[in-house]
């Protein structure tokens, strides 16, 4: 009888060393209540919304709370699986797969949410607590952006901020234009290819954020364009045939462009028909991509004139994510030899 994949949330023994998957997070369940408390908790960020809070905490708890919870529980309705939402079953796969392969190495691979459960800072004082002494942070955002990644160190960092002895921390900010990367997509691309054939045009559509974030410094543009151009090269394709396009935009202010939606219905004008999307800022599939892209955004395209939109599912739990993931952990941990004792007892 096989031994069945040790469950990641319950470690059987303790490690020394452990990796912590991280990933924004999501509601318990598709309904206003679980909406509304999720979204309270991630729009009170002041990484992801910068406002002034005496200026934007009445707007959130006053108008948006009010009205945006139960229009984005039908959007999470859409996308919900008998097992939870997407975000958190391919997230806890992922997770489980190399958590087998690390298991009896003195390397415990676990899962923590920015927002929603499970949080951050219960699992890394359940981590402690089991006795890890060296903790390696991996937040599932291969471009690093200070609304994302940012928010989820410092959220590492409050944790920590409690803890009397502290581990060895290492962080892994952004993996956009390392190859293993780079070449999970590709793969990822070419399979879906050689199954459903190719498309008139690839989008590669990234989140986006507003455009002032990156003239502050944020990284993120510069990254997703790096991602871009290094993808095209591996696909021998140009900037006609693979085109690079920002989604999820909100408010009033600029994001970054050009606009998912934009772009799809310009594609229809142009008369082309066929138009495939791959979305590579996001490590599993979520709401942004099962919902604003293969739902919202085909029905858009369609609208428009054009005949058929696919959407290229994320990298979730197949190989080329584990293969990716583990070479960031093997890099990152080079240096802390398996089972030694940093206290020397």
């Amino acid at each position: 009888m096989q031994n069945p994949i040790r469950d990641p949330l319950r470690p059987s023994a303790p490690a020394n060393t452990a990796v912590l998957l991280l990933n924004l997070g999501t509601p318990a369940a598709p309904t206003t209540a679980a909406v509304r408390s999720y979204l309270a908790q991630f729009l009170s960020d002041p990484r992801v919304i910068d406002y002034p809070r005496w200026l934007w905490l009445p707007l959130l708890h006053g108008v948006i709370l009010r009205l945006r919870p139960r229009r984005s529980a039908r959007a999470y309705a859409k996308i919900w699986t008998k097992r939870g939402s997407p975000l958190l079953v391919y997230s806890q796969a992922v997770t489980a797969k190399l958590a087998s392969i690390y298991a009896g190495g003195g390397v415990h691979v676990d899962l923590a949410m920015s927002y929603g459960q499970p949080a951050i800072a219960t699992t890394i004082e359940r981590l402690l607590a089991d006795g890890v002494r060296r903790l390696l942070v991996l937040p599932l955002y291969p471009q690093y952006s200070a609304t994302s990644t940012g928010a989820t160190l410092d959220a590492v960092h409050a944790a920590l901020r409690r803890v009397r002895w502290l581990p060895e921390l290492r962080c892994v900010g952004d993996y956009h234009a390392t190859p293993e990367y780079i070449s999970a997509l590709c793969e990822n691309v070419e399979k879906y290819w050689k199954v459903h054939g190719r498309g008139d045009r690839l989008l590669l559509s990234f989140h986006g954020i507003p455009e002032r974030y990156v003239r502050a410094g944020d990284p993120y543009l510069d990254q997703c364009q790096t991602t871009t151009r290094l993808l095209r090269e591996r696909l021998n394709l140009d900037e006609h045939g693979l085109t690079i396009a920002f989604q999820s935009r909100v408010g009033r202010e600029r994001w970054l462009a050009p606009y998912t939606d934009q772009v799809l219905t310009q594609f229809a004008v142009d008369g082309i028909r066929h138009v495939q999307v791959l979305c590579p800022g996001f490590a599993v599939d979520c709401l942004e991509t099962l919902e604003e892209i293969a739902i919202r955004g085909r029905d858009q395209f369609l609208a428009a004139g054009g005949e058929r939109l696919d959407y290229i599912p994320a990298l979730n739990d197949n190989e080329s994510q584990v293969r990716l993931l583990r070479g960031l952990i093997e890099r990152h941990t080079q240096g802390w030899p398996d089972g030694e004792d940093p206290a020397g007892t």
